[in-house]
């Protein structure tokens, strides 16, 4: 009897880690060595090497702290020439650059050998529709709760947006070069010859790549301009969103037994339509966006038209029709004898005659084929989807399901989302703009001289008295001031641009800092006078765009529910609201709220709001059926409300999502999470995946008043500690100017709006936004977790109290969610290196006393989390971005190194243009590794 072979003892967890991950770190090599090639076939061998030697110096600093290695880097850093210091950046840049890129591919690497051992992953919707199959829930009440459904990312500018066009244009290839060796590697047999040739010819076009990008310029020379914003933001439907939509929907109804799905999920964009703060904004750049956005879906449709007529060569005399195809044939002005006999043919060579007409007619530029002259053009995306729709129907009745999938089945699903107008452009300006302009228009028209003057009170009844009055405010003949102009023009446009485009062209008006119910009255009031709001307000009108208020601050965020409840007891409004659609947006601020009062603070206010403001909906439901949609203002940072979406939709409060979601994406981490078309469509599927599971599944229930009274202490002592070292300490702000490149962040041409509101140096007047980002660069983050070690400190003195939060973090989705975003900052944090800025401040006792400060609580927080975890080292329960960190931050200490040293002497007029372009290069490098807290 021979035995049984023994089997393999498995791989230890370490040795397993390290197998994994060996595909990752070839990739890392491959990238690095062709980098390594190119600079000194570039720059010439010292250039490589004094790379080498910073790198080295900079892995002794983190690895060991080594005092030598910092006084010789020091040393080294002081000696470099201008042209020397920015070679050396950019080398640096590109590698934080290109091992992005090699992470991305192993993420998408690690996923598929998941899937392919049958090990969905959390996020997916193989794993939220099994999920909701254990519930007891079918494929059709899936589908239904998804008729009702609307989920909508929002692609937002904001001045941390680094990349060039030209540079993601450049990595995009890269990725999908190694995406190819990925799969020459996968089907290469052993002995086949091919294969080391492939790779080898892989290679090369990687070079050259590599070759591109080193000889491509990083920096803009101007200010960036909305209508460049505009275009970058283009380039991520043209590469990601108008093919990998439809694929996300293929799968959904593919994993639902093939259950048709509404298109519940779709695009919103704020560039072109947010003019808060950014006076280059227009109604000539709303225009502009709207008209861009039409041509590039008008031309995918068009190339997709192309090759489905060069796919649909049936005859007629081998297959039949539906009549209303044969109609559609008929009706097509392809009269060629060649295809008498190919129905389908004929239709779509129609069809893109009529589509290539609609794009000269709305756009102006013309078709890049041309079977037959444009003629005909379609009044609206609904008439071309009924012609594609007679297609598919004609296919499916006629033995043609497969066509009918391959390439058609994806294009009626393109249009059914993006229409003719691609994405929703939302509009969004400053309360106090609206305020100035119906005071102009009040007094012009002799209605009220003062109204800015007017209480809360007076306001409100003015302005329903106008809103209940069929007459315009405007007197003829008038000369309005160019701020009224430009307000109204917005107006304006955006009535001719629905006409245009359709009505979801633009549905949704922002009002920012919305203090009172009279903000939300003004802006009915000024659609009124353009033609958006139609009849009265006490007699049937209807409004076309959801007028949405914007709660920021802490104390805004505290008003939200008590306002709302005033608008709707207003006569006539809940009617208004109902008779335009039902549905009412509230938008939710994350970065202003966490400048305010940090970050717990902040996202406590925000999750008591929410809860207030669903309470207040369910009432509402009683007399009025209107929809609640939460927008939720999230940015790319933690201290922007950024973190995995999954995580984060599923810690909302219980009912706030019911399929209802709004989400912006902002500055540099669209790149990250959409310039790789898979990598966008995984992003997309956490939403879908999450925006099911909070909807169906209500995973998260209610906290327990024990739960609620201790975030509530917390808040309090944290906001506390922030506001003190934030707003409360003489001479916080010169340290803050001076440790961070917040002044060069400013110059720095990467936004099309200012980096302050008003030209000063206080805390309150900068933008939330670059106060966040310059945090990021000098790798303290402490927008992200300041304040909370200090809450935790005085909370829980004694073990039970200590015992209550470690409760709360294993049972509170929104605790654990919160503590696990805190866990990766402090983790992308470097005490060492934000020591490093703070020597740029001048006043020795000011940086010790504060950056102290900053270091005392940064440690109180490291140790809170650890005793409420129970984990001693950050990212325990996060492989993927430990792993991440691991091997990009030796390659980020450089930049930082020398970020100092340049800063050290623009700010001393030691320095040139040189070393001015040096430090605005390594903001690049350094946005670009830290990715998320940048």
């Amino acid at each position: 009897m021979t035995r049984a072979p023994t089997p393999p003892s498995p791989q230890p967890p370490a040795r397993r880690a390290r197998d994994n991950e060996r595909p990752l770190v070839e990739d890392i090599r491959l990238l690095g060595r062709i980098l390594g090639d190119v600079i000194r076939e570039q720059e010439g061998v010292e250039a490589f090497e004094l790379v080498e030697r910073i790198r080295k110096l900079s892995v002794a600093f983190r690895r060991d702290a080594d005092h030598e290695a910092d006084k010789a880097l020091k040393t080294l850093l002081k000696s470099l020439t201008g042209d020397q210091a920015v070679s050396v950046i950019r080398a640096f840049t590109y590698f934080s650059h290109l091992a992005n890129l090699a992470e991305d591919r192993h993420h998408i690497r690690r996923r598929q050998v998941h899937e392919r051992a049958g090990d969905t992953q959390e996020g997916s919707i193989e794993v939220a529709l099994a999920r909701l199959r254990w519930a007891g829930l079918g494929p059709k009440a899936v589908a239904q709760s998804l008729a009702h459904a609307y989920l909508s990312p929002v692609l937002t500018a904001h001045p941390t947006e680094v990349q060039r066009k030209s540079i993601l244009d450049a990595e995009r290839d890269i990725a999908r070069l190694l995406t190819e060796r990925d799969e020459i590697r996968q089907r290469s047999l052993p002995k086949d010859a091919l294969a080391p040739r492939e790779l080898a010819d892989n290679e090369l076009h990687i070079r050259a790549r590599v070759q591109q990008l080193w000889q491509t310029r990083l920096l803009r020379f101007t200010k960036l301009t909305v209508a460049d914003e505009i275009e970058t933001a283009l380039s991520y439907y043209e590469a990601t969103f108008l093919r990998e939509i439809p694929k996300l929907y293929a799968e959904l109804e593919r994993e639902l037994g093939n259950q048709h799905v509404a298109s519940f999920l779709r695009m919103g964009q704020w560039i072109g339509g947010d003019r808060d703060g950014n006076p280059n904004v227009s109604a000539q750049t709303l225009e502009y966006a709207l008209r861009r956005q039409c041509e590039v879906a008008l031309r995918y449709y068009l190339t997709e038209l192309f090759w489905l007529g060069s796919e649909l060569s049936q005859s007629a005399m081998l297959v039949g029709v539906t009549p209303e195809m044969k109609k559609l044939a008929d009706h097509s002005p392809d009269k060629s004898d060649h295809r008498q006999d190919e129905p389908y043919r004929r239709a779509v060579n129609g069809m893109y005659s009529r589509l290539a007409a609609t794009l000269k007619e709305f756009t102006g530029g013309d078709a890049a084929r041309h079977v037959l002259p444009p003629q005909n053009p379609y009044l609206d995306s609904a008439d071309f989807l009924a012609d594609l729709r007679i297609i598919r129907d004609s296919l499916l009745a006629h033995h043609g399901s497969a066509l009918a999938q391959q390439r058609l089945r994806p294009l009626v699903r393109a249009v059914e989302v993006f229409g003719f107008h691609l994405a929703t452009v939302d509009l969004r300006q400053n309360s106090e703009q609206h305020e100035e302009v119906v005071a102009e228009l009040l007094a012009a028209a002799r209605i009220e001289r003062n109204y800015r003057e007017l209480d809360e009170a007076a306001k409100r009844a003015l302005l329903m008295k106008l809103l209940a009055d069929a007459r315009p405010l405007r007197v003829i003949g008038t000369a309005y001031s160019d701020h009224a102009q430009r307000e109204l023009a917005i107006f304006e446009a955006a009535l001719k641009m629905r006409a245009r485009y359709g009505a979801q062209a633009i549905r949704h008006y922002i009002i920012s800092h919305t203090e009172a119910v009279s903000d939300l009255l003004e802006v009915l009031l000024l659609q009124k006078e353009v033609g958006l709001m139609r009849g009265t307000v006490d007699d049937k009108a209807v409004c076309d765009l959801i007028v949405v208020p914007l709660f920021e601050t802490i104390e805004d965020l505290r008003n939200a529910a008590p306002i709302m409840r005033e608008f709707y007891a207003l006569p006539g409004i809940a009617k208004l609201v109902q008779r335009s659609g039902s549905e009412q947006d509230i938008m939710l601020g994350y970065s202003d709220s966490n400048k305010d009062g940090g970050i717990f603070t902040s996202n406590w206010e925000l999750y008591r709001a929410e809860i207030a403001l669903v309470q207040l909906f369910d009432e509402l439901a009683n007399s009025h059926n209107i929809q609640l949609r939460l927008f939720h203002g999230r940015g790319g940072t933690v201290g922007r409300g950024g973190g995995p979406s999954y995580q984060a939709i599923l810690a909302q409060p219980p009912g706030t999502v019911r399929g209802q979601i709004r989400l912006t994406e902002q500055g540099e981490v669209i790149a990250s999470k959409y310039a790789n078309p898979e990598i966008g469509r995984r992003n997309l599927e956490t939403l879908v995946a999450a925006t099911l599971e909070a909807t169906l599944l209500q995973p998260t229930k209610p906290a327990t008043r024990e739960f609620l009274q201790a975030a509530e202490a917390l808040s309090q002592a944290s906001m506390k500690a922030y506001r003190s070292l934030v707003y409360d300490t003489s001479g916080f702000t010169d340290y803050f100017f001076g440790a961070t490149p917040i002044r060069e962040i400013a110059e720095l041409n990467i936004g099309s709006r200012p980096a302050s509101r008003k030209a000063s140096q206080r805390i309150e007047d900068l933008r939330a936004i670059p106060w966040g980002f310059s945090w990021g660069q000098c790798r303290l983050t402490l927008p992200g977790w300041y304040g909370f070690g200090t809450a935790v400190q005085e909370f829980a003195a004694d073990k039970k109290q200590l015992a209550l939060l470690q409760k709360m973090y294993r049972q509170w989705p929104f605790f654990r969610t919160l503590l696990s975003n805190m866990d990766m900052v402090i983790a992308k944090s470097d005490l060492a290196l934000g020591s490093r800025y703070s020597e740029l401040v001048g006043d020795a006792r000011l940086r010790k006393r504060i950056f102290g400060a900053i270091e005392a609580e940064w440690h109180l927080t490291v140790d809170a989390l650890s005793k409420i975890t129970g984990e001693k080292h950050r990212l325990a329960g996060n492989a993927a971005l430990a792993r991440s960190i691991k091997h990009r931050f030796p390659y980020i200490d450089p930049l930082h190194h020398l970020q100092v040293e340049l800063v050290r002497r623009w700010r001393q007029g030691s320095g040139d243009e040189r070393a001015r372009r040096g430090i605005h290069l390594s903001i690049n490098g350094i946005a670009a590794g830290l990715r998320n807290t940048g």
